[in-house]
């Protein structure tokens, strides 16, 4: 395996930057991690667009959460669990890759940061979004141990940080067995480490559908 050289530009409380952090560690890779928000003129040297978060590896250059995740599984563990090679396998990743920068994003990932960053978005059609997604994945992980395979891959780690963190933007996990089970499998992976916690509102608001 090559010697890593890598840094993770980021923030602690961002689920984008802890699908970085929770994978590298599953991997046992070392890392150093720079907090870059508000963005830092290094991190914008590394990706204009001033997103977190970075990953540098050596002379490589990774923007992106989910991206940084498919570059470590690549370069880290090829041929292993986390990317099936086989195109249904793949393909089954992918869906749910889409879906963490999708629904997951603009559903709970979004309620979370309209309560613990004031971000100004329509709360009815967030909740709207979250319950909707979350109820579909509660649905499929019904008789599932984990999202795309039986073993858990990047599925999982692109989904666990915002899906896992929903009640710290008003939306209940509470009728989602499933989903909460999910949850405590990743939890107990070797390796995992958990995203901060964040004060959780007054009023939790109970997931519709």
């Amino acid at each position: 395996m090559p010697n890593p050289d890598i840094t993770l530009y980021g923030l602690r409380l961002s689920g984008h930057s802890h699908r970085a952090e929770l994978f590298l560690s599953l991997l046992r890779l070392p890392y150093r991690f720079v907090e870059a928000l508000p963005p830092t003129p290094e991190l914008l040297r590394l990706n204009s667009l001033g997103q977190i978060p970075v990953l540098t590896d050596g002379g490589a250059v990774i923007p992106d959460s989910n991206a940084i995740l498919v570059y470590l599984a690549a370069r880290y563990a090829p041929g292993g669990p986390w990317m099936p090679a086989d195109p249904e396998g793949a393909a089954a990743v992918q869906r749910w890759l889409s879906i963490a920068a999708g629904e997951v994003r603009t559903g709970p990932a979004l309620a979370r940061l309209m309560v613990l960053f004031g971000a100004r978005a329509d709360r009815e059609t967030v909740h709207a979004t979250a319950a909707r997604v979350l109820a579909f994945m509660d649905d499929h992980l019904t008789g599932r141990a984990f999202l795309a395979a039986a073993h858990p891959t990047l599925a999982d780690i692109a989904c666990y940080s915002y899906v896992a963190h929903a009640p710290e933007g008003g939306v209940s996990l509470e009728p989602y067995p499933a989903i909460r089970a999910w949850i405590g499998r990743i939890a107990a992976l070797p390796g995992f480490v958990p995203m901060p916690a964040s004060p959780m509102p007054a009023s939790p608001i109970p997931a519709e559908g």
